[in-house]
């Protein structure tokens, strides 16, 4: 089994307070973990070769076994307290099979964000370009000079929307509280990447519509929320962005 890959729902304790709950960090859904060799006697990773799809084990650790460094240790775990994890298997792949669903998974969700956004597409009647990596856009208003390059600093207002509508985060609205223009440098990893391709296609003074399918977003990670929409932004979710480019600026040299 060293090798395979897992899916399982996890819980880690410390006498009666919570160290991890994987089904409140992961949408309730069974996170992914490759099963190594173990490293040392008692590391958990000895138990999982003994389990089958479906299995539910309590497995206990001393503290000091997982914290050797006394600085790593939280202060309200003692020395000698056991760690204990509740696992419940929910499947074991190869490394091949893993993969296998994985890219399968994967253009399924593609697939289905397209349908999605086509949808809006159409209920919204845009007149839509899209990008040979999937996101499409459309320039509401032209602006002047050349597009924006890598490594330029842009100033830039936004408004970002799931498809249902449901705003999530506009320096525009002061519900949001930071009414000020947006300033990042474009190609470099700043900013999703469905910004780094869309802002590139816009020049100084364009407004645009940009529909991001989440790969180009945030993926399968869901994000924080804010009080004007607590619940954030959903794993596996299309954005909408209504963006204006304000300035474009060669970007300063470090210091």
């Amino acid at each position: 089994m060293v090798g395979s890959f897992i899916t399982m729902h996890i819980v880690t304790k410390v006498k009666d307070s919570v160290l991890f709950d994987s089904r409140k960090i992961n949408n309730n859904k069974p996170i992914e973990a490759p099963v190594n060799a173990p490293t040392q006697a008692g590391d958990i990773m000895e138990a999982f070769p003994l389990l089958s799809e479906g299995d539910s084990v309590v497995m206990q650790m001393p503290s000091d076994s997982l914290f050797k460094d006394p600085q790593q240790r939280p202060p309200f775990i003692k020395p000698g307290d056991m760690i204990e994890f509740q696992v419940r298997l929910v499947s074991v792949q190869t490394k091949e099979e893993f993969e296998k669903s994985k890219q399968e998974a994967s253009k399924a969700q593609i697939e289905s964000e397209d349908k999605a956004i086509q949808e809006y597409i159409k209920k919204n009647n845009l007149n839509v370009t899209k990008t040979a990596s999937g996101m499409y856009y459309v320039i509401t208003q032209p602006g002047s000079g050349a597009n924006a390059a890598n490594g330029q600093m842009i100033t830039m207002n936004y408004t970002g929307t799931l498809l249902d509508g449901t705003k999530f985060d506009s320096n525009e609205d002061p519900d949001f509280q930071h009414v000020e223009p947006f300033q990042f440098t474009l190609g470099v990893g700043q900013v999703i990447r469905g910004w780094d391709e869309g802002i590139a296609l816009l020049n100084k003074g364009a407004k645009a519509i940009l529909l991001i399918p989440s790969p180009m977003a945030y993926g399968e990670r869901n994000m924080p929320g804010s009080p004007k929409n607590p619940k954030g932004i959903p794993a596996n979710s299309p954005l909408v962005f209504n963006v204006e480019v304000k300035d474009i600026q060669e970007a300063k040299p470090a210091q």
